[in-house]
């Protein structure tokens, strides 16, 4: 039955719940402004009751345990939350600064720069046998270069560093990972009480767990699985996982299984262009791409501005919204230094030596080597040194011509070196191949090839042009080049001119005061060309400042559809971090107006203790 001892304990049980419950709320306030801390609240209920008296008596109050305020969905739509903003954040910065390479002012950049480049042309028309005017012309065009190699440059250079930053972002992914398995075998060992009836819950260390998920969220898509997901609504409406088993993946592979940790594996190679590739090892040693199972966060994001897969034939990311940038800007340096070739081209020259040709060996067809060259055909016209046409041959290209083999179709070399009668005049010494010898060699060692057009007779008595009927031929393979270089970063004004501007011609005959070939060159910045695609889905046909103007304009737009997206994703990232703190951040006003009720229930549970205290005084006083 009750007795004066069991009030004691009574008394003494409410000063350890309402201790317990200060040390909580005190907890709790002095980590109100720690950014992933979850409140806790002690759950109290009545000790068990005695029932050998009539009606029962109480024996006081118990603490069954200390839990974390938290609900899982909502941390669930914050991490989701988190990772879009980032990848969308990351984005904007890189865009915006890639930006910066193409400015859209009246005296600043490849615009300026290329009016410029055609005035000159213009003024060279007007004066074409004026040195001054050949040195204006050859300093707008170096000009105008220089703007389109800087510009490829920070390009290649900003796909690079984003390659750069992805290492060190997935490096940080397996450090967070391994962070992860080892706070699981401390949750387990702290928690392993449970299996003797004891609750105890790792609060701190979950807080932690999540601190750690919410980072990892920042950089890659995750998907945890944790086990007995419960809701217990006396002590809270969310639910809340309280299990001790755990799985953590990234696009379907298990990155932390319980305690145990399995990481990202990165390779360089020259399969991937020495870009860093993304795998995950299988334990039988094979290796599953990431590239496309990574699709959210920081790398997420740098992956899409970069490119996942990496062609070996064209030694480029096929994808990327950088590559994508650095192929338009390839597309056009190339469209301009060939038309601007293919023009020139017509320019009487006594030698004719082109550069360098990678990977095109004889039998392969030009038609197969460059998509530029097209069905059609070009002639060569041979000028005596009075600028009298002397010779002239049609040599026609088709989709099995080739440089120098004629086992399937005809060839450059044997069609330009071929005894015909190109004159219709009966005489067979007095042709095209009579007064020059077209040659092609082709190094197997080195893969390069040149082609060049040679003199027979002494130097000074003839020179050749070359008239494109619609194939490309003579600018695509750099016959008389005015431009060098194949790319945006290689393109380059003819070093013959840099050395010796008085090589620079605006003729066509070579005759004093001809300027057929720079009028030619002013109305190319009119004429609608055709921009091959070069892997890119689809061609185009424009002027040359149009394309430029798309460029800038494709650019601009996806700046600003990412700005957009950011902002969106900024306000549904504030309305998760919201929602989440309204259900596990601590507002401090309503833990000071706990303290203040417990500091009560101390107190009274204190009053108790007293009170049993002066009736055990007063029996023991009728004692004496």
């Amino acid at each position: 039955m009750a007795n004066i001892f069991m009030s004691l304990n009574t008394g003494v049980s409410g000063l350890n719940a309402a201790q317990v419950q200060i040390s909580t709320t005190g907890n709790n306030i002095t980590n109100a402004d720690s950014t992933y801390y979850t409140r806790q609240r002690v759950v109290q209920s009545a000790a068990m009751s005695m029932y050998n008296v009539q009606g029962g008596v109480g024996t006081g109050t118990q603490v069954e345990t200390t839990v974390r305020i938290h609900d899982e969905f909502a941390y669930s739509r914050l991490k989701t939350a988190s990772a879009n903003m980032e990848n969308t954040s990351y984005k904007k910065r890189i865009l915006q600064e890639l930006a910066q390479n193409f400015p859209d002012l009246k005296d600043v950049g490849i615009g300026r720069d290329m009016t410029n480049y055609f005035n000159a042309w213009n003024n060279f028309a007007s004066n074409p046998d004026e040195s001054a005017q050949k040195l204006n012309l050859i300093n707008a065009a170096t000009t105008f270069t220089a703007g389109i190699n800087r510009t490829a440059n920070k390009l290649d250079d900003l796909q690079t560093e984003v390659d750069k930053m992805m290492r060190i972002n997935i490096e940080e992914v397996n450090k967070i990972g391994q962070q992860i398995a080892n706070l699981n075998k401390e949750i387990r060992r702290v928690e392993s009480g449970a299996d003797s009836g004891i609750k105890v819950n790792a609060n701190d260390l979950r807080d932690k767990r999540d601190e750690l998920e919410l980072a990892l969220a920042k950089l890659v898509n995750i998907d945890t699985f944790k086990s007995q997901l419960a809701s217990n609504t006396r002590i809270d409406s969310g639910i809340t996982d309280e299990g001790r088993w755990y799985n953590l993946n990234v696009g379907g592979v298990s990155l932390v299984d319980g305690v145990s940790f399995h990481p990202l594996v990165m390779q360089n190679s020259e399969t991937n262009g020495n870009f860093t590739g993304v795998y995950y090892e299988m334990q039988d040693g094979r290796l599953i791409d990431m590239s496309e199972r990574i699709y959210s966060g920081k790398i997420g994001a740098q992956l899409d501005l970069r490119g996942r897969h990496y062609d070996t034939n064209l030694q480029k990311f096929t994808d990327g919204t950088i590559q994508r940038y650095i192929d338009n800007m390839d597309i056009l340096a190339k469209t301009v230094i060939n038309n601007t070739n293919n023009i020139y081209a017509e320019s009487a020259m006594e030698i004719s030596n082109t550069q360098d040709f990678s990977y095109l060996d004889n039998h392969i067809t030009l038609m197969n080597y460059s998509k530029e060259i097209q069905h059609g055909s070009f002639e060569a016209i041979v000028y005596d040194n009075q600028g009298r046409e002397v010779a002239r041959k049609t040599i026609h290209i088709n989709g099995t011509t080739s440089m120098n083999d004629t086992e399937y179709g005809n060839s450059i070399v044997d069609d330009f070196n071929s005894n015909t009668d190109d004159n219709n005049d009966n005489n067979m010494l007095n042709d095209v191949n009579d007064y020059f010898t077209a040659s092609y060699h082709y190094d197997k060692l080195t893969n390069k090839g040149t082609f060049a057009i040679i003199p027979n007779q002494a130097k000074g008595q003839y020179s050749i042009a070359f008239v494109d009927k619609g194939t490309n031929f003579p600018g695509v393979m750099g016959l008389n080049a005015f431009f060098t270089g194949t790319d945006a970063r290689s393109m380059a004004v003819n070093n013959d001119f840099l050395y010796d501007h008085t090589r620079l011609r605006g003729y066509s005959t070579p005759v004093i005061g001809n300027n057929a070939v720079a009028n030619k060159m002013v109305q190319l910045q009119y004429d609608e060309l055709k921009f091959y695609s070069n892997g890119i889905p689809q061609d185009r046909d424009d002027t040359i400042e149009g394309y430029y103007r798309f460029l800038t304009t494709d650019i601009a737009s996806d700046t600003e559809a990412n700005n957009n997206f950011n902002s969106t994703n900024e306000s549904l990232y504030k309305t998760a971090q919201q929602e989440f703190q309204s259900i596990s951040g601590v507002d401090t006003n309503e833990e000071l107006s706990n303290l203040i009720r417990f500091q009560a229930s101390y107190g009274a549970a204190a009053k108790i203790i007293t009170t049993v205290n002066d009736m055990l005084d007063t029996l023991l006083s009728l004692k004496q």
